[in-house]
């Protein structure tokens, strides 16, 4: 893990699970099972998770000189179930 990129990819990969855990797990049993503590817990760790990923953006921004375009769809892709891992592949083919 020596590797910023290394890195910056582990952490979107994190980030990428927890939202779909939270989505289609936590969520589901809030809403059909009455379970809200599924949604505190998962939604705590996506959180963190999603920061942490937003930071890394910013880092990779400045150190490795990333366009605002390359930028904002690493943002972007954040928000979108399963948009980590396609940003990912791109940066892979990279």
């Amino acid at each position: 893990m020596k590797n910023p990129l290394s890195l910056f990819r582990m952490i979107g990969f994190s980030e990428g699970i927890s939202f779909l855990l939270l989505l289609g797990i936590a969520m589901p049993l809030k809403y059909m099972f009455d379970y809200p503590l599924a949604v505190t817990v998962v939604g705590a760790i996506h959180g963190g998770l999603f920061v942490l990923y937003i930071m890394a953006i910013v880092y990779m921004k400045f150190a490795f000189r990333w366009s605002i375009v390359k930028s904002m769809l690493a943002v972007i892709s954040s928000v979108i179930p399963f948009g980590p891992f396609i940003f990912d592949a791109k940066l892979v083919r990279e």
